[in-house]
């Protein structure tokens, strides 16, 4: 008897003791890890009950997902007249159009949604919904009123986490998007045209989509100079460059997305987070068939980053390449239309030291295979300094593998440097700019101009609205090829008014304002 008291005696010792370090260990875990932890530990001890055989029935998974999708609410300084705003219907407007651009760049209203991935407050968003905002508010679904920190902010995948300072709060599950099949079921959540949690549903239409939004302010300030270009044309080989840092790798979606559903999130039919909303494909600035959204698996890689260092820590190949298809440009010469064809290797970098050349052409990564950029850029994006990547790539008719370990910013750090030098800033205007190149010459017809490579927050660019990336000909009458001749024309103005001609794809403007 003593014998057998003895041992459930111990027995309860033990099961105390494993209580304990359970609870302790639910507690560490509670107060640090990666959100992956932090995802893990939560659905293990509440699982999702949601059931899809492929059944349109997409109850559960809305009832699942939706208490975890928030509005978010920004609001912006007074003289911040570029970025703030109050309608709704403006935040994709600079994405895609909102019908076309008027003279003065409509502001950017204060509207959005954001995705619960940790029941103590992360919530993952778009950057474009929160950037330069002076006050970032949540509503939760129970329709509490939450101020909000912004953890990080990344323009390259226009990502964004921030924080509110609350506990037990609902969580959407991530799922894994490299698992997403082109035709499956998707719903959109989020709060769009400013009303209250709204789910869409429709399938994934395309995987990988790249549509030129992240990257166009970096290809815009990317432009080669026109003695760079004299010396491309002469030599073949185009100047080294700042490597375009932008990811786009979009899971499309046919599901309704409206302005307002920007940070939201595109689950599967089982409840699972695949993607963050970022973007619609319009003419209006309204759905008229297609949403773009950046996959999970990339979010991830960005908030534990900002979680960790607050800011992303992104390795680099090491090398600028040209995508292949039908159409390769004369200066490449292969027969090759699948793959990207690296035109430029980055001294010091990943790639060189791997032993890639210019002339080689990258056709697969870590043995998937490369159709366009974002097959590459998604991948890599993913990963950080010091990882390594196995690229095969197809030089003088066969395949090899080579193993490249990726370095950080530090790496392409001169090139960058040296890139933003090419633009030069004038203080009066607060903007700098760059000389148009031969190609952008021929594209809009002009004989002269000079690109805004950059506009400065509060200053006469930014006050009136005139964008980076415009091509500027003419300054108070005076034909521009230089920053030195829009210096010259400055001080020719008529009654103290600036006047400034542009072009861009859009077409032709005119902005008059006082000198400062």
């Amino acid at each position: 008897m003593k014998k057998i008291l003895g041992i459930t005696v111990l027995a309860a010792f033990i099961g105390g003791a494993a209580a304990i370090g359970g609870y302790k260990l639910f507690e560490r875990n509670q107060l640090g890890g990666t959100i992956s932890e932090k995802q893990q530990l939560y659905f293990a001890n509440n699982p999702l009950k949601v059931s899809s055989a492929g059944e349109a029935d997409f109850t559960q998974a809305a009832a699942a997902v939706a208490p975890g999708v928030v509005h978010i609410k920004t609001t912006y300084a007074a003289s911040s007249k570029a970025q703030g705003g109050s309608s709704p219907f403006d935040m994709f407007d600079d994405f895609f159009g909102g019908g076309g651009r008027q003279m003065q760049r409509q502001p950017r209203a204060a509207s959005g949604s954001g995705v619960i991935i940790s029941q103590d407050g992360y919530i993952v968003t778009n950057n474009h919904v929160v950037e330069n905002a002076d006050k970032v508010e949540v509503i939760l679904t129970d329709r509490r009123k939450v101020e909000a920190k912004v953890i990080g902010r990344d323009p390259n995948t226009d990502l964004a986490l921030i924080k509110v300072n609350a506990t037990g709060l609902p969580v959407v599950k991530m799922g894994n998007s490299d698992n997403v099949q082109v035709g499956e079921w998707v719903l959109a959540v989020g709060y769009p045209l400013d009303l209250n949690t709204t789910v869409t549903a429709g399938i994934v239409s395309a995987k990988a989509r790249s549509i030129g939004i992240i990257g166009r302010e970096q290809q815009q300030g990317n432009q080669l100079t026109e003695e760079e270009y004299e010396e491309y044309r002469r030599t073949g080989k185009r100047p080294q460059q700042a490597p375009n840092s932008s990811i786009e790798a979009f899971i499309q979606t046919d599901a309704a997305i409206n302005p307002g559903n920007s940070g939201g999130a595109l689950v599967n039919a089982n409840g699972e987070l695949i993607g963050i909303n970022s973007a619609i494909a319009s003419q209006s600035g309204y759905n008229q068939g297609y949403g773009f959204a950046i996959p999970v698996n990339l979010a991830r890689k960005i908030v534990d980053d900002f979680m960790k260092y607050g800011s992303v820590k992104r390795g680099y190949i090491g090398v600028n390449f040209v995508p292949l298809s039908a159409d390769n440009p004369e200066e490449i010469k292969t027969s090759e239309i699948n793959g990207l064809y690296v035109n430029d290797v980055v001294a010091g970098g990943g790639a060189e030291a791997a032993g890639l050349k210019s002339g080689d052409i990258i056709k697969k990564v870590d043995g998937a295979t490369i159709y366009d950029s974002p097959d590459l850029q998604e991948k890599v994006g993913r990963l950080n300094p010091g990882d390594k990547v196995r690229l095969t790539v197809l030089r003088d008719g066969a395949l090899k593998d080579y193993t490249v370990t990726l370095k950080g910013e530090a790496s392409v750090g001169v090139v960058a440097k040296n890139n933003a030098a090419k633009g030069a800033e004038i203080s009066k205007l607060g903007a700098t700019f760059a000389p148009v190149s031969p190609a952008q010459k021929s594209k809009f017809g002009i004989a002269n101009g000079v690109v805004v490579t950059g506009v400065a927050a509060g200053k006469a660019f930014d006050s009136y609205g005139i964008p980076k990336g415009l091509i500027i000909t003419k300054v108070n009458g005076l034909n521009v090829n230089s920053v030195a001749d829009v210096q010259k024309a400055l001080p020719q103005t008529k009654n103290n008014i600036i006047r400034i001609a542009g072009v861009d794809e859009q077409g032709t403007y005119n902005f008059n304002f006082p000198i400062q």
